[in-house]
């Protein structure tokens, strides 16, 4: 990640402040532009739209459980109806899920790497 650095004069002293630029410029905005599909969802037809990125995300979840993507998104949407009643946005449920399944991967790669450190 870039570094953004200001300065500001105070009393005569200049202090730099820097800061973690939270845009990353380079991906290809193609992964935020949305995109619909149609998906059935236990039997009934309905169209998702979702960004790019996490049809992605949905692939490779679906890829590691061996399913396909509507197979992965109609148990999502039972066991969310047998637990808790249903969801009002499901898009926005499948964002949450896929995030969450990212930041999953990246705890269990940093502890991954930790334990190799211990080991090595």
């Amino acid at each position: 990640m870039s570094r953004l650095v200001r300065q500001e004069s105070i009393g005569g002293r200049v202090l730099q402040r820097a800061r973690i630029d939270p845009v990353v410029l380079d991906f290809g905005m193609g992964l935020a532009q949305p995109l619909s599909k149609s998906v059935r969802l236990n039997g009934f037809a309905t169209c998702l739209r979702l960004e790019e990125v996490y049809w992605d995300v949905l692939s490779d979840i679906s890829q590691g459980n061996d399913c396909s993507i509507n197979a992965l998104l109609s148990y999502i949407d039972r066991e969310i109806h047998l637990r808790h009643g249903g969801v009002k946005n499901f898009s926005g449920l499948i964002r949450v899920v896929c995030v969450m399944h990212l930041l999953k991967a990246g705890r269990a790669s940093r502890c991954s790497a930790s334990k190799q450190l211990f080991v090595g």
